[in-house]
C-alpha cells in the first residue's frame, strides 16, 4: 500500500497494526468473543491477523434501504461499480462506494437472506446465503483478516467465517460453508440499462460516511503489494492483477484481465461445462482514484453457461455487441438477450468471480492460468 494510501486508510479511522502481529487468544480477545468457541476451528490462529479496526469497528448495513436507478443518478455516476444481485424477478444494485464502509450488507431479496460481502483488499465481491442449517444468521465483521481477506462473524454464535470461500473457520460452524449465490460487479451504467426498475442501496444507510471516496487510493496499482498477506505471493501472476476465475468440475481457470482487454468473447469448455467470458470496458476502478467515479477505467468481466435449452452457442463480438451466431440474438454484459429470437433468455450462471490474483491463488493455487486467446 503506498503512502496515500496508508493516509487515507488512517483517515477514515483504520488504525493500521505492525505487520504479521498474529491474532493470540489474549484475556482481552475472550472477553470481546464470549460466544466464540476457539477450540473448534479448521485453520491455525496464527494466520488470523488484525487488520487495525476492532470488533464492528466497520459496521455491516442491517437494515438496507434502496432507491430507483433513476433516483440514484443524483450521486450515483454512470461508470461507477455495482454489485449486482438477481434473484427470480427481482434486481439490486449495491454500489461499491457504500460497501467500501460496510463490506457487509444483511439483506433479504425475494424471500431469501443474504449477505452481499465486499474485501477492498482482495477485491472480491461475493453473495452467501444466510440461511444455515434452518437458521438465518447475520453477520459483521471481526476485524481480523486471513491471507488479507475479511473474516466476518455471525452474530448468532459469533463463529468466524472467511469471507473469500465462505467457509467457518472457528467457532460452532467451522467446517460449515456458505451456499454463494451468482452476482456480478458491472457499471452503474450497464445495470441501469438492463434493469431500469431496479433497485439500488440507499446512501441511507444509518451511518455517516464519506460515500463515494476511495480510503484505499492507488491500492490496485499493478507494482503494489498486498496489505497484511503474511506469505510469499504466487508469483505466476502480478499479486494485483485483477482475474476472472471460472470454476466447474472442481477444476478453476483464471482469465487475467488485462489478456480480456484485447479479447473481450471467449469460448470455451471446462469440465465438460461450456461457458462464454464476455467483458466490456468503461466502468472505473473503486480502488484507484480518491473520487470512485474519476477512477481510471477498467474492464468488467463476467462468465455464463453457453447452453440454451439443446443447444450450445457460440459468440463473437459484433458492432460492439455480443451476438450468438447461431440466432443473431444480441447479449449484454450481465448474459441478458436485449434483442433477437431469444430476447427475454437468461443465460446460466456459472461459478464465477472478479478478484485480485494474490487472494484467489492464495485460496487455490492449483488454478490454470489462461495465458493467450485467438
Amino acid at each position: 500500500m503506498n503512502k496515500t494510501a496508508r493516509a487515507s486508510y488512517l483517515h477514515c479511522g483504520l488504525l493500521l497494526l505492525a505487520a504479521g502481529a498474529a491474532f493470540a487468544q489474549s484475556a482481552h480477545d475472550l472477553r470481546e468473543w464470549p460466544k466464540t468457541d476457539f477450540s473448534r476451528r479448521t485453520v491455525d490462529l496464527a494466520e488470523i491477523e488484525s487488520g487495525g479496526p476492532p470488533k464492528d469497528g466497520i459496521p455491516a448495513i442491517d437494515r438496507p434501504r434502496f432507491v430507483g436507478a433513476r433516483a440514484a443518478l443524483a450521486w450515483l455516476r454512470p461508470e461507477e461499480p455495482v454489485i449486482v444481485l438477481r434473484v427470480a424477478r427481482e434486481a439490486r444494485a449495491y454500489p461499491l462506494q457504500i460497501l467500501m464502509f460496510h463490506e457487509i450488507v444483511n439483506d433479504e431479496i425475494a424471500g431469501r437472506p443474504v449477505a452481499v460481502t465486499f474485501c477492498p483488499l482482495c477485491n472480491a465481491s461475493i453473495v452467501f446465503e444466510r440461511e444455515v442449517g434452518g437458521r438465518i444468521l447475520d453477520f459483521g465483521t471481526t476485524g481480523r483478516l486471513r491471507h488479507s481477506d475479511l473474516v466476518m462473524y455471525d452474530r448468532q454464535t459469533e463463529s468466524w467465517w472467511q469471507q473469500f470461500t465462505g467457509a467457518g473457520i472457528v467457532g460452532q460452524f467451522a467446517g460449515t460453508r456458505l451456499a454463494r449465490l451468482p452476482s456480478e460487479i458491472v457499471s452503474f451504467a450497464d445495470f441501469s440499462a438492463a434493469h431500469p426498475l431496479g433497485l439500488v442501496l440507499s446512501r441511507e444507510t444509518g451511518h455517516a460516511r464519506p460515500y463515494g471516496r476511495n480510503p484505499y487510493v492507488g491500492y490496485d496499482d499493478i507494482r503494489q503489494s498486498p496489505f497484511l498477506l503474511s506469505s510469499a505471493p504466487d508469483s505466476r501472476l502480478p499479486p494485483m492483477e485483477r482475474v476472472l476465475s471460472v470454476s466447474a468440475g472442481g477444476r478453476h481457470r483464471l482469465y487475467p484481465l488485462s489478456l480480456l482487454e484485447k479479447h473481450p468473447v471467449a469460448n470455451r469448455t471446462l469440465a465438460r461445462l461450456p461457458y462464454v467470458v464476455f467483458s466490456k470496458a468503461g466502468m472505473a476502478s473503486p480502488l484507484d482514484h480518491r473520487n470512485i467515479a474519476e477512477g481510471r477505467l477498467i474492464a468488467a468481466a463476467t462468465a455464463f453457461e453457453r447452453r440454451v435449452d439443446d443447444r450450445v452457442l457460440e459468440f463473437q463480438l459484433r458492432d460492439g455487441a455480443f451476438v450468438d451466431t447461431t440466432t443473431g440474438s444480441r447479449w449484454n454484459i450481465l448474459g441478458e438477450a436485449v434483442a433477437g429470437p431469444l430476447k427475454g433468455r437468461r443465460l446460466a450462471a456459472v461459478d464465477s468471480g472478479v478478484h485480485f490474483a494474490f487472494a484467489w491463488l492464495a485460496f487455490n493455487p492449483e488454478s490454470e492460468i489462461v495465458r493467450e486467446l485467438p
